[in-house]
């Protein structure tokens, strides 16, 4: 990613913090085979100071949407204590395969990992670290273009996610676990292992309360091209 390519991706900037719209396909981190990764372009965002930002947080690296950097080290920590204590609100959409009947819910299911030849895949666990998400339908739709044999395009519905707690792929292995895969989860749902489609996950909105003596700072990243079509069909009406 070139520098003018990762400013263009600044949404929110101050002197403790700079959030970005991380684009989906790209780690945020280098992976052990190497290869491009997020990180490697931070040093277009120093803004001035002596060192680049870093990582407040993280997301996958087919998930797109709403990035937290710390530009320092006391910036970091703080941050680092917000997203311990569950203090920062996030918001993702998702498209999902079938959906849930209810409008709205809560999935507490404890995570843990698959086993130990899987890296970071995950799986509901009784005896696993506690898990929480809340969801809300934004719309239903089809699938467009994907008409099956008897006419009937796969149904599809359009989340809200907010992870009340942060597991690694926690909103991914709740939608599976409980029927209504995400669109494109080619490890926990029902897409192809390679050549699918993207992932439809984004993180769409993030609320930091930085400072006490203010409100909250809210962000929210425009919704990626490959979201679009999908999300239209559930009854998106487009960016305000």
């Amino acid at each position: 990613m070139t520098q003018e390519e990762m400013l263009a991706r600044v949404l929110y900037r101050d002197g403790l913090m700079i959030v970005i719209d991380k684009p989906a396909g790209l780690p945020v981190h280098r992976g052990p085979k190497g290869g491009e990764s997020l990180e490697e372009s931070f040093e277009a965002l120093r803004f001035g100071l002596p060192r680049a930002p870093s990582l407040a947080h993280r997301l996958d690296r087919e998930t797109s949407g709403c990035l937290v950097l710390g530009r320092h080290r006391k910036a970091l920590a703080h941050l680092g204590l917000l997203f311990k204590h569950g203090e920062v609100k996030k918001t993702y959409w998702a498209v999902v395969e079938g959906g849930p009947e209810a409008d709205t819910g809560t999935i507490d299911m404890p995570l843990g990992r698959l086993d130990e030849t899987r890296g970071w895949w995950m799986q509901p666990d009784p005896k696993g670290q506690p898990a929480v998400t809340t969801w809300q339908v934004l719309g239903r739709g089809a699938a467009p273009d994907e008409a099956g044999r008897d006419g009937d395009s796969p149904r599809l519905t359009w989340l809200a996610l907010s992870p009340l707690t942060g597991r690694t792929h926690q909103l991914r292995v709740h939608c599976s676990a409980m029927g209504f895969p995400i669109l494109g989860d080619n490890i926990y749902g029902r897409a192809p292992r390679f050549g699918g489609p993207r992932l439809h996950l984004h993180a769409r909105e993030i609320v930091v309360p930085l400072s006490k003596n203010k409100p909250p700072v809210r962000i929210v990243a425009p919704v990626p091209e490959h979201l679009r079509p999908v999300l239209a069909a559930c009854g998106w009406a487009g960016e305000e």
